[in-house]
C-alpha cells in the first residue's frame, strides 16, 4: 500500500488479502473453519484496536463479516487503519501458525501473500 493511500484503499487491500487467504485455507480448513479463524483472530484484535468491536460476528456469515470490518477500517485514519491492519494479519498468521506449525502455515499462505496475488499491494503481514 502507498503511503498516501487513503482508508477506503486500505479497507479494500485488507479485504483482498482476506479473500485470497480465504481461498487458500478453504479447501483445508472449510467454510466454517476459516470464518472461525477470522472470528478469533478479530477477537484478538479488537482487544488493541476498540473500535472493531462493531464487527465482532455473531454468526458465520463471511460476506458481511468481511464488509463489516472494511466498513470499520474505512472510517479510521489511514495511519490507523494501516497499523491495524498489520496487526490483524499478525494476529492471524500467529493463530494458524499456533494451530498448524509454521511450514505449514508459510505454505498455505504463500500464494495469498505473495506479490503476484489479486489482492492490492499491502503492507508485509510480517509483524
Amino acid at each position: 500500500m502507498t503511503e498516501d493511500a487513503d482508508s477506503r484503499q486500505i479497507a479494500d487491500a485488507i479485504g483482498a488479502m482476506w479473500t485470497d487467504i480465504e481461498a487458500a485455507l478453504q479447501p483445508v480448513f472449510g467454510r466454517r473453519g476459516v470464518a472461525a479463524l477470522f472470528r478469533r483472530t478479530l477477537h484478538r484484535t479488537a482487544a488493541r484496536y476498540v473500535w472493531l468491536e462493531p464487527a465482532k460476528p455473531a454468526g458465520d456469515d463471511a460476506p458481511s463479516l468481511l464488509a463489516d470490518l472494511q466498513a470499520l477500517f474505512s472510517a479510521q485514519p489511514p495511519a490507523q487503519a494501516t497499523e491495524a491492519g498489520g496487526v490483524f494479519f499478525a494476529n492471524f498468521r500467529d493463530l494458524l501458525t499456533s494451530l498448524i506449525g509454521a511450514q505449514l502455515s508459510e505454505q498455505l499462505l504463500k500464494a495469498a501473500w505473495s506479490p503476484s496475488s489479486s489482492a492490492p499491494a499491502a503492507q508485509d503481514p510480517k509483524p
